[in-house]
């Protein structure tokens, strides 16, 4: 109802002509004197027309009261405006209301904020006493080795303080005893002096009785040597002119001094038969290192041994032999022709195997023997040389040993370069040269008895009369990544495998896969021959001996791998420029540099 009042009317402006409702001044001046509202403040002002009263307001109010009260539509605007009364004081309520709400959010968010903070004071309080717990338990940390340090200097000091007093201790006991043995022997030595000087006294003294003594014994010798002398005369004399006067006991001495020579010359010879005899069926040469010629001693001492290799059958020649493929068919032709050549009793072949070190030479010659069912014997050529003239003896031995095999003998020479070299370019003595020429005649010829199998490294330093002997050169190389991953499968069946599956004490194995280990082994094998690659093998079982709980895992196998991986580059590092030459000669391929192992390998 602000209309109602004039509420929203503007104000008529007084006239300044005219006088103020109150009567004022038109000039702003009061009857006092005073300056009038043009020298008040603004806010001076405002305040004095906020007292003002308008009755013209109040004269509409009424006008328009009265006009309501008689228009029909007095109620319906009475109504209206209760409505919207009403609806002010709802939506001042829904305010209100909102009002409320916001300062309880604000509220909410308030107490968030100040769980929020609170928290992160919780922890900023628990990281400081986390630091603080570090700081001090780095201090007492600290202090402790401080004290450990200490403590080790004081025993330090007092094992020196110690050390110190037992050699003090010592060096005075030693003088002590020197003291006691120079004082031993000086009165030793002034006992001796008066021991002498007695004696000499007392000889002295007894000078006259001595040599009368002497005199008696010599006279009492001499008698009984005449006696003896013409005792013997006459029986010597007696017997003589009795065998001088009869003639049949002359014949009968000389007969007896003749049969008694004869008999010795006789004994010495048949002697020196019978021994060379016995040699070479029983014995066997001192050149001769290992062998599986069974003599009769060997059979009387192990008579189980002789009796299962009667009953061994041959094996194949190339089991447990893991070689290149062409190389085994190679080596299997030259097995089948040796066993069928002893069955049919013809001329052995001599073989040369020539190739680096490790690759299996020995071991083929073993099987080569075993699958023929011959016997085999080993001898190193470095054995020759220091025999010196012994040397040709020897070298007739071996060879009359090995014609006295029954069931013919493959006599293997390893490292045989070390005395057959040769005679035109090579500075030998004579006595080796005299051995080579002995191996060479009794090699001159092919025999039914033994068959010759050579293993060098340089076959290259071989006398061309000894190339002249070979019918077969076989050259053994390095295995390739195939072969290696073979001979690594081989091994760990043979040496971890097969111990762990029948239950040996300390010895288990941990579960991985074996194969893809194998393959992973056989890439980082590179370069390294059979023979290492064995020992490999044994390293395997040294590291489950070693651990604590005896159980290998694939670490363990990988770990020993990388080493021995390094150990072989190390080894290759190691030659020198002619090994390295023929070891390039000899294996086709260039040494490989030293290896480094990370440790992420590891």
């Amino acid at each position: 109802m602000s209309w109602l009042l004039g509420r929203n009317r503007q104000q008529p402006q007084p006239d300044p002509s005219a006088g103020g409702a109150d009567g004022a001044d038109p000039e702003g001046k009061t009857a006092g004197g005073r300056t009038g509202d043009a020298e008040l403040t603004r806010a001076e002002r405002k305040a004095m027309e906020a007292y003002r009263f308008d009755s013209s307001a109040l004269e509409r109010a009424a006008d328009a009261a009265k006009t309501l009260e008689r228009s029909k539509h007095a109620r319906e605007a009475l109504e209206l405006s209760k409505m919207q009364e009403s609806t002010r004081q709802a939506e001042y309520s829904t305010k209100v209301k909102e009002y409320e709400a916001h300062i309880e959010q604000a509220k909410v968010e308030q107490r968030r904020i100040d769980h929020e903070e609170r928290r992160k004071t919780l922890i900023e309080e628990t990281k400081q006493q986390q630091q603080r717990a570090q700081y001090q338990d780095q201090l007492s940390r600290k202090r402790y080795e401080d004290q450990l340090v200490q403590q080790q200097r004081v025993q330090e000091e007092n094992l020196r303080k110690q050390e110190e007093s037992v050699q003090r201790q010592e060096a005075m006991r030693r003088q002590t005893i020197e003291h006691e043995i120079e004082m031993k022997e000086k009165n030793r030595l002034k006992l001796l002096e008066h021991e002498l000087r007695a004696k000499a006294r007392v000889d002295r003294e007894n000078r006259d009785l001595n040599l009368e003594k002497i005199r008696l014994k010599a006279q009492e010798h001499r008698t009984t040597v005449m006696e003896g002398i013409k005792t013997a005369g006459s029986v010597i004399g007696a017997g003589a002119e009795a065998m001088l006067t009869d003639w049949d006991k002359v014949l009968t001495a000389a007969g007896g001094l003749s049969l008694l020579a004869l008999g010795v010359y006789s004994a010495k010879g048949a002697t020196g038969v019978v021994s060379r005899y016995v040699e070479a069926r029983i014995g066997k040469p001192s050149l001769v290192g290992e062998t599986s010629r069974f003599a009769f001693l060997d059979a009387v001492k192990h008579p189980l041994n002789y009796i299962k290799r009667l009953r061994s059958k041959p094996a194949d020649a190339l089991q447990g032999v893991v070689l290149n493929p062409s190389l085994e068919e190679r080596l299997r032709d030259i097995a089948i022709a040796t066993k069928n050549t002893r069955i049919n009793r013809g001329l052995y072949r001599n073989v040369l195997m020539h190739g680096p070190p490790g690759t299996g030479k020995t071991m083929f010659a073993k099987k080569l023997a075993e699958h023929s069912g011959m016997d085999f014997a080993i001898m190193t050529g470095g054995d020759v040389a220091p025999m010196g003239k012994e040397g040709v003896t020897a070298i007739h031995k071996v060879f009359d040993w090995s014609h006295a095999s029954r069931r013919g003998l493959l006599l293997f020479v390893d490292e045989a370069d070390a005395f057959l070299r040769k005679r035109s370019s090579e500075k030998i003595s004579e006595d080796l040269r005299a051995a080579l020429n002995a191996f060479l005649y009794r090699t001159s010829e092919q025999n039914p008895k033994f068959m010759l199998v050579l293993a060098s490294n340089t076959p290259e330093q071989f006398d061309y009369a000894i190339n002249d002997r070979l019918d077969e050169m076989v050259e053994f190389t390095l295995p390739g990544l195939e072969e290696r991953e073979r001979l690594l499968r081989l091994y760990f069946d043979k040496y971890v495998l097969q111990p762990a599956a029948s239950g040996a004490r300390r010895f288990k194995l941990d579960t991985f896969d074996y194969g893809k280990t194998c393959s992973k082994m056989a890439v980082l094998c590179n370069g390294m021959s059979g023979r290492e690659i064995s020992k490999l093998g044994v390293s395997w079982q040294a590291a489950v001996y070693a651990s604590e709980d005896g159980v290998l895992s694939e670490k363990m196998v990988l770990d020993r791998c990388y080493s021995a991986a390094e150990q072989h580059k190390q080894k290759m590092a190691w030659l020198s420029d002619q090994e390295r030459a023929d070891h390039k000669s000899i294996t086709g391929g260039t040494v490989a540099p030293p290896l480094t192992l990370t440790a992420n390998k590891l």
